[in-house]
């Protein structure tokens, strides 16, 4: 495994797990070179599921889009990490079924909208901005006292 810090290939797992009722193993690693440690996960390929997009056309899932997704939507507020990967779990879950073969973009932002809703109303409220596509401050502020409402 390469090193993100110094790119040397010369590293020891110190710690491994399972997690995820046994679905990934998470292995904790040291550099060898530089001496920092760094973590790895080792989850199941499974046969990718197809996102509908909203034209139409269809393209592989890809957990890292709705990492990246969730954390710009959470950039400068106190989420973890970790939090963050449980949210992609979530979204994961609805195509557990074996004969899942595609899911919409509309299914997998409304429930990181639901996810974020419970976790951070702010990451919530950007989020659904760009999801949502609102055209102009109305809109958003239609959004925020919906938001308001349901406290």
């Amino acid at each position: 495994m390469k090193c993100p810090f110094c790119g040397s290939n010369n590293d020891r797992v110190i710690d491994s797990r399972e997690i995820k009722e046994g679905k990934e193993v998470r292995r904790r690693r040291l550099c060898l070179d530089c001496g920092r440690r760094f973590t790895t996960y080792e989850r199941i390929e499974i046969i990718p599921v197809m996102v509908v997009k909203k034209d139409g056309r269809r393209e592989p899932y890809q957990r890292e889009k709705v990492i990246k997704g969730l954390l710009k939507a959470c950039e400068k507020r106190p989420v973890a990490p970790e939090q963050l990967e449980a949210i992609a779990d979530e979204v994961e879950r609805l195509f557990e079924e074996p004969s899942r073969g595609e899911i919409s973009t509309k299914e997998i932002g409304e429930k990181i909208m639901e996810e974020l809703k419970k976790l951070d109303q702010v990451a919530y409220v950007r989020f659904a901005s760009v999801y949502k596509e609102f055209r102009d401050l109305n809109e958003f502020f239609k959004e925020l006292e919906k938001l308001r409402r349901e406290k």
